[in-house]
């Protein structure tokens, strides 16, 4: 099959509306309240709302014009479909079952670091130093926004620690 810039930019901003749309609705019988007491609905809503946003984006991203709904050209360059990306798909999988599965045991600073390191294995361009510094930076993050901000309840080193 072959597909266009215009074509891809269609069905990738059409598909992050739909699923965006699909989370809103999904969580519509969920508490909003207010940003001071969130409920449990406030959270995805506004992850609904950037989803459908990013999709308009993308929908409008190319040099012309809503482009994804612009009349295909006949001399527009076609994008060969190139190979499936195994080794992203493997280290992507393996870092969200990474931190699924350890978050509990580890807490949340180790499964996050670990997280983030088996994710940049998902580069043919890794580097140990920018993995380094990206694994901390995002672990400092994961701490003050989920742990300080938000006040969750994950320790910060799971009972392996101890």
């Amino acid at each position: 099959m072959r597909s266009s810039a215009r074509t891809k930019n269609l069905a990738s901003g059409l598909l992050l509306i739909a699923i965006g749309a699909f989370f809103a609705w999904s969580g519509r019988d969920l508490t909003i309240s207010n940003v001071s007491n969130m409920g449990p609905g406030y959270f995805p809503l506004i992850l609904s709302g950037i989803l459908i946003l990013l999709g308009l984006i993308v929908l409008v991203s190319s040099p012309k014009p809503i482009a994804g709904l612009a009349v295909l050209e006949e001399d527009e360059p076609i994008n060969p479909p190139g190979a499936v990306p195994w080794r992203g798909i493997f280290f992507l999988t393996g870092a969200l079952l990474f931190f699924g599965l350890l978050v509990r045991p580890l807490g949340l600073g180790p499964a996050l670091g670990g997280a983030v390191a088996l994710s940049a294995f998902a580069s043919r361009k890794w580097r140990v130093l920018p993995t380094i510094i990206m694994t901390v930076v995002m672990v400092a993050l994961g701490w003050a926004v989920f742990i300080k901000l938000l006040g969750m309840p994950v320790p910060f080193l799971g009972p392996w620690f101890h």
